[in-house]
């Protein structure tokens, strides 16, 4: 079954929104082996919508529609599609009286316009919206080719706010996909490494990954990380798991200690993973990441059971003060120093009681015109990290603008850790 998705609106056709709602409906008509062909995006343009359509029934079993369902002119998708298909439209009283409830229980007065949420698609099913006022539909249809050939069409129409669509397809859309379409068993894998060049990850695991060709293997890398992707379908579970843990083992063993997680994981859970076995506590103190550190590792539930806290000590002043790093030792070789970066981490470890600390000091842009750190590169970044038996420092030249350059500034840290614990 091939699928395609018609996301509408002018809006996501500007610099100022993104269509999300594509990504979540791929994964769940993957889950359903459904495989998603095409996806477009359509400004809110009767003849380049109706163009889109034609295009994605002639070459697609599934077409699915997101937006355009609202209440004002430019809201066009019931009647583009069922100009598409030579439909009618009527108005359902079922759905009048639902919209009449809604405004009625939030105590406003229903403007006229909204009555044309309530017209359907002829012979098309309304799926009930209960986080707004523009229902979906679900519309079965033959359609005939040029070449006079019949084919069945599955048409869905779903309203354009995420928590609207996702809910509505959920309970609604899944369930039915999962009874009309043949059952189909799926196994996924997902291997994430950090910090190597895609080329480099490539070269190593395509020869393992191209022999087994009925697995799906797609590389994605990004924000400092690269993962490999499995997906097989058999026709069991255990035969779509078996070929996907084969895969999965030859990769593990060629790439080694580079894999931080084969279910997954990101690599701030894997840290914290880490220190749970271990009983460790970890503090933090970020100067040039300005606390990017922390919010990563606070960001997955339950940290707080080994991860104490931070300092943001981006300033000089707050480096002496709260990490105890000497005046005289920034005067002397900079903050964004080897030095400086052993006391930070040293600082924050005794400052906290924490078993590891943990810091980051660097030059994210622009350089540092004057002083002691004058004359060094954007990029350089020095990370130091103290536990009960040592204290070691590392130096990265991280190439890009601001922003890339405190991220890779945290994936070093991290990884640092996780070596460190390993």
């Amino acid at each position: 079954m091939l699928a395609e998705i018609i996301a509408v609106g002018s809006e996501m056709l500007t610099p100022h929104r993104q269509d999300t709602n594509s990504l979540f409906l791929t994964a769940g008509l993957n889950d359903l082996g459904v495989e998603v062909g095409f996806k477009t995006i359509v400004g809110d343009n009767p003849r380049h919508l109706i163009e889109a359509i034609h295009n994605a029934l002639r070459r697609a079993d599934i077409l699915i529609l997101s937006g355009g369902l609202g209440p004002t002119e430019d809201d066009l998708t019931r009647e583009c599609v069922a100009e598409s298909l030579h439909l009618d439209l009527h108005t359902d009283a079922d759905a009048v009286l639902a919209l009449q409830a809604r405004f009625r229980a939030r105590r406003m007065e229903m403007p006229p316009n909204n009555l044309k949420q309530a017209q359907v698609l002829e012979g098309a099913e309304i799926l009930p919206n209960p986080n707004g006022s523009a229902p979906g539909q679900w519309l079965e249809t033959v359609i005939r080719t040029a070449d006079a050939q019949t084919h069945r069409r599955l048409v869905i129409l779903l309203p354009g706010p995420p928590k609207e669509m996702k809910a509505i397809f959920a309970a609604q859309v899944q369930p039915r996909l999962e009874q009309l379409l043949p059952p189909r068993f799926l196994a996924r894998r997902i291997l994430r490494m950090a910090l190597i060049p895609e080329s480099s990850v490539d070269a190593r695991t395509a020869p393992i990954y191209r022999r087994f060709t009925d697995v799906e293997t797609t590389i994605l890398a990004g924000h400092g990380e690269i993962q490999l992707h499995f997906l097989c379908t058999k026709d069991t579970q255990e035969q779509a798991e078996d070929r996907v843990d084969q895969l999965a083992e030859l990769i593990e063993h060629e790439m080694g200690d580079d894999i931080f997680s084969s279910d997954g994981e990101s690599l701030e859970e894997i840290v914290l993973l880490m220190l749970g076995l271990r009983g460790l506590s970890l503090a933090t103190a970020e100067s040039c990441t300005g606390g990017m550190l922390a919010e990563r590792l606070t960001a997955i539930p339950n940290a707080s059971r080994n991860f104490l806290g931070g300092a943001i000590v981006y300033s000089n002043d707050l480096k002496v003060s709260i990490c105890k790093v000497p005046a005289k030792l920034i005067q002397q070789k900079g903050a964004v120093s080897p030095e400086v970066a052993r006391a930070l981490a040293e600082g924050i470890r005794e400052r906290t009681k924490a078993a590891i600390g943990i810091s980051i000091t660097g030059i994210a842009g622009p350089a540092i015109p004057d002083g002691p750190d004058s004359g060094k590169p954007v990029g350089l970044v020095y990370i130091g990290l103290a536990d009960a038996e040592d204290t070691q420092v590392k130096q990265f030249i991280i190439l890009g603008d601001r922003d890339r350059v405190r991220l890779w500034a945290t994936m070093h840290a991290l990884e640092m850790l996780r070596h460190t614990l390993q």
